[in-house]
């Protein structure tokens, strides 16, 4: 019997007194109270308090999102469509040729 065949059967696996069982038996959600995020509704005219990590999420979520739309946007034309056009056109201009064509009638 090989090392591996041997690690394998004294393993935790094959050995049911040696697993771990991890099973609790705790409430396993929260039950619903009708509020959104569980937040009751405050008395008019007063106002939310923030969290601490709320406006840190918030602006770092906004500004990450801006500063990725700013990259799509300016990021460089990798087309193979838009190298060909490039290429094609480099190299008629270098043999003397027309580049843009006439409309024939």
């Amino acid at each position: 019997m090989s090392a591996i065949a041997r690690s394998f059967t004294r393993s935790a696996f094959r050995n049911p007194s040696i697993q771990l069982r991890r099973g609790g038996h705790a409430e396993g959600y929260n039950q619903p109270t009708g509020y959104l995020f569980g937040e009751k509704p405050l008395p008019a005219g007063t106002k939310r308090v923030k969290e601490d990590w709320e406006s840190l999420f918030f602006y770092g979520f906004m500004g990450s999102m801006v500063f990725g739309a700013a990259v799509i946007y300016y990021k460089p034309d990798t087309n193979v469509h838009t190298w060909a056009y490039r290429e094609a056109k480099a190299r008629m201009e270098a043999r003397g040729e027309p580049v843009e064509y006439k409309k024939q009638e």
